[in-house]
Formats: structure tokens, C-alpha cells, sequence
């Protein structure tokens, strides 16, 4: 059931007596880690209350189309987006008509026109609706579109008849939505993850740095979410957007990076793709400085060295499964292979950033990771989406074997 663990479910309550089963399934949706929001039609409101349903989700429940607070930033349009699953329930056999027909006349039928998630429906009515060939036609219209259907049971029903029509109990219908999800590799783990370049400053004025853009950490975090895990990214200065459901911490020094790590400890894995400055000027100046003609041509900095991020966090004695990277221009796979060594890593992800179409700054990426048995595993030139999604799902499977 862990696979609905950080998924964005829309629950849509249609208008029928199993409405009060609905608030059932919330909780039981909520236990299994699934973020949930509500959605009723005005007949679902009158067999349960907006209010039971908000104090259990623990957010506002949405019913009008024209809503002018929220469609003033296009709130079904919003919400059809921020779906990975909708999930009806019930479904009436009115609503199963409607959206055979491709209506949009309230906001749950609107959303589901306009969303790329899964939709699902929980069927519940009368045994004799349920067998009319008006709705089984829809069923099969419905079927034919993609939308999965959860249902009917047979039993009493509401009516005093017996047959078909029952909607399915909540506990079978969260185990029916985790069915709709694949098993994520990294479901329920905590993954942290550094990215870009820092800062040592120099002066008020002036900075040292690198080339990195961030884009590769970005892409990790994408692809650590879409394995299921939770993120937390802590990043340089970069200008990029943040990752849907990823946690984003700011920083800029080397300093600021290895306190923002150890803070966000303990983790279950550690991907350390940040290009961290090796060191640092001494002494900051209090104010920019200026050319000092008795030096002549030159400026003398006294530099230090930056605390070892990768090392201090793969050292520590909670250790997460500890991957780095290898940012070198000339004998990449030696070099990669002492730093794994050397800093007590699980993994190390080699890259040439000398070649200009997979160094700093581009959209691709080519590289190799070597294991703690110093075994090469090579990844092909492709995008830098791609790459990550190839070493979050080795890191992974790696993981399984610890």
C-alpha cells in the first residue's frame, strides 16, 4: 500500500447514499500517505456534509465551477493538473452518463475533461439501474476510454433490494487506487540531494565560483520524486524552478551547504551533486577592494580549505547510501575511483566535463558510476531528464542489495 505514499489524489463524491462511505475512504487514503483533496457534485452535498469532509482531509472542499475565488486563477484547471489520480466515489449512475457523454456541467465533470491523471470510478446504485442497458453501455463507453472502475459488489442495498450495485468498501477501494500506481523503487525514503555551484566570497563585491548551472541535481530531484521518495534538494545559487513536491533549501557557501546537509540528516540516501568549492579566501574583505598600486600587477589571496561535504556525511555514524560525483577533464575513471575510495562512498557518477556537449551548463549529460567493487557501469549521451532517471533507478536497486 506504500505505493500511494506523497500521491495527489482528487476524490469526487457523486450523489447517492454511499456518500457516507467517503469519509471513510479519506482516512484510509490519508494512513497510506496520499495527499487528498475533495470534489463534490451539489448531490453528494446533500447526503454529506462539505464540512465532514474538510475537517477530514484537512483542506477545502471544492463545488462550484464558478467559483469566483478560485476560478479567478483557474482553479479546475489547477486542480485537474495537481491530480495524479481522481477517483470517484460513488459514482451514480447519472454521473456515469454524464461523463460518458463528455459533459462539463459542474466542476467535477470538468476536471475530469480537463485532467492527464488516471480517473476511476466507484459505481453505486440500485441493482435495476445498474443492469439497464443505458448504463451498462456507458460502462463500456467508459471502459473503452481508459477510465478503470472499481465495482459494483453485489449485497443489500439502501433500497431494501439485493444484487449488484453496491459500492465497494473503503478499505477495498484504497487498495484499488495503489493498484493504479506502479511500485516505486524508492517508496518511502528520504532522499537529500546537492546541486549547483557555491560562493566564497571574496568581498562585499566579489566572488569565487564554477560553471555549474544545476541542472543535473534538478533533474535527480525530479527523478527521486517519480520513484516515490521524499525529496530535499539544497542547492547553490541557481535560476531554476523549483521541482513539484521537492523541498528546496538555499544556500551559498561550502559552510552553508555541509550545515544545511547535516541538518537535514538523517537520510536514506545522499546524492552529493553540488560542485563545491575546494576553497575559500581566508580573510573576507569588510569592504571592496580597491588596486593597490605598490602591488603592482597582482592580488595575493591566501586561501583555505572548504570542509568536505561528500566525506563528513558519508562518514558520519548514521551514514545514508552515499553517492558522488567526479567532475574531472583528464583521467576521469582513476580519478573517480580514488575519490570513492577516499571518501568512504557507496557510488561515484563520473563525469568528462572537458567535452562541451555533456559539461557545465548543457542539456545532456553522459557519464559512469563505479561501485565500492570499482566495477564501471557506463550511461550513453542523452538528456539530462533521461540520465537521472537511469542513476536514481540504479541507486535504487543498489539500495535493495545494502
Amino acid at each position: 500500500m506504500q505505493r500511494l505514499y506523497r500521491k495527489r489524489i482528487i476524490l469526487g463524491v457523486g450523489g447517492g447514499i454511499a456518500a457516507y462511505k467517503s469519509a471513510e475512504l479519506v482516512r484510509r487514503l490519508l494512513e497510506q500517505g496520499a495527499e487528498v483533496r475533495v470534489v463534490m457534485t451539489k448531490g453528494g452535498s446533500e447526503f454529506i456534509t462539505p464540512l465532514t469532509l474538510q475537517a477530514l482531509s484537512g483542506h477545502p472542499v471544492h463545488m462550484d465551477l464558478l467559483d469566483p475565488a478560485a476560478e479567478a486563477a483557474m482553479g479546475h484547471i489547477d486542480l485537474a493538473k495537481w491530480a495524479d489520480l481522481v477517483l470517484i466515489a460513488p459514482a451514480t449512475a447519472d454521473l456515469m452518463a454524464r461523463l460518458a457523454q463528455g459533459l462539463a456541467n459542474d466542476l467535477l465533470t470538468t476536471l475530469v475533461l480537463a485532467t492527464d491523471a488516471t480517473v476511476a470510478i466507484a459505481p453505486a446504485m440500485n441493482q435495476a439501474m445498474w443492469r439497464d442497458p443505458a448504463t451498462q453501455d456507458n460502462l463500456h463507453l467508459l471502459r473503452s476510454r481508459g477510465l478503470k472502475v472499481f465495482g459494483p459488489a453485489a449485497g443489500s442495498q439502501a433500497c431494501g433490494d439485493i444484487g449488484l450495485g453496491r459500492m465497494l468498501e473503503a478499505t477495498e477501494l484504497a487498495l484499488c487506487a495503489a493498484e493504479c500506481f506502479e511500485h516505486l523503487a524508492l517508496t518511502g525514503k528520504h532522499v537529500l540531494i546537492t546541486a549547483g555551484p557555491t560562493q566564497e566570497n571574496i568581498d562585499p563585491v566579489r566572488y569565487i565560483t564554477n560553471h555549474s548551472s544545476g541542472k543535473m541535481g534538478f533533474a535527480l530531484a525530479e527523478a527521486a520524486v517519480e520513484a516515490g521518495a521524499r525529496v530535499t534538494l539544497i542547492c547553490g545559487p541557481v535560476h531554476l524552478p523549483t521541482p513539484d513536491r521537492v523541498t528546496r533549501i538555499d544556500v551559498v557557501s561550502a559552510r552553508d551547504m555541509l550545515a544545511a546537509c547535516e541538518a537535514g540528516m538523517p537520510c536514506d540516501v545522499f546524492i552529493a551533486s553540488a560542485a563545491v568549492a575546494d576553497y575559500r579566501p581566508e580573510v573576507v574583505a569588510a569592504q571592496k577592494l580597491k588596486k593597490d598600486p605598490s602591488s603592482g600587477d597582482g592580488l595575493l589571496l591566501r586561501m583555505v580549505r572548504n570542509p568536505d561535504i561528500l566525506a563528513t556525511i558519508a562518514g558520519r555514524a548514521d551514514r545514508p547510501f552515499s553517492v558522488g560525483f567526479a567532475a574531472e577533464t583528464e583521467h576521469l575513471l582513476d580519478y573517480a575511483a580514488r575519490k570513492l575510495k577516499d571518501k568512504n562512498l557507496d557510488l561515484i557518477v563520473a563525469n568528462d566535463v572537458a567535452n562541451p556537449s555533456i559539461g557545465f551548463n548543457s542539456e545532456e549529460n553522459a557519464c559512469s558510476v563505479i561501485d565500492r567493487q570499482l566495477q564501471t557501469t557506463a550511461f550513453a549521451q542523452t538528456s539530462k531528464g533521461k540520465i537521472a532517471r537511469q542513476l536514481v533507478s540504479f541507486i535504487a536497486k543498489r539500495l535493495d542489495q545494502v
